[in-house]
């Protein structure tokens, strides 16, 4: 998986992640490994631009959750523990909306998927860069 990273000048920085291609148990630790590359360099603020992933599976859901987390200071799940990793995401959900990642754009298969998995409830979605971009 291509991983493109770049910084948008809001209010706040905020570090636009954009993978291309399916996001699944193949490519998944990658997003992971972008996302804290990018929080190690020093992003708070991330927008994961999903318009070129035409399919995530619960592994995508699970990197997800991880960006998340990381975001918000506190441990990984541990991505070996499988279906414990997915369960931590449903327990987790129930936060509200994540204010330190959002989501730009996801494709209809994908926004299936965050529907299904009750991800609609756990992140702001958006179709807007510029509106995506103030909301930080």
């Amino acid at each position: 998986m291509e991983i493109t990273v770049y910084q948008v000048q809001g209010r706040v920085p905020v570090t636009v992640l954009q993978p291309r291609g399916d996001l699944d148990a193949a490519s998944y630790r990658d997003l992971i490994a972008k996302g804290q590359a990018a929080y190690k360099a020093g992003a708070r603020d991330i927008l994961l631009d999903l318009s070129a992933v035409p399919y995530m599976s619960s592994s995508g859901l699970v990197a997800l959750h991880s960006l998340a987390l990381l975001l918000r200071g506190e441990n990984l799940p541990n991505l070996e523990a499988g279906w414990g990793a997915l369960r931590a995401v449903k327990e987790d959900s129930s936060r509200g909306l994540q204010p330190h990642l959002k989501l730009l754009n996801p494709q209809p298969r994908v926004d299936k998927t965050l529907e299904m998995a009750g991800f609609k409830q756990f992140f702001a979605l958006y179709t807007d860069l510029a509106a995506a971009i103030a909301s930080f």
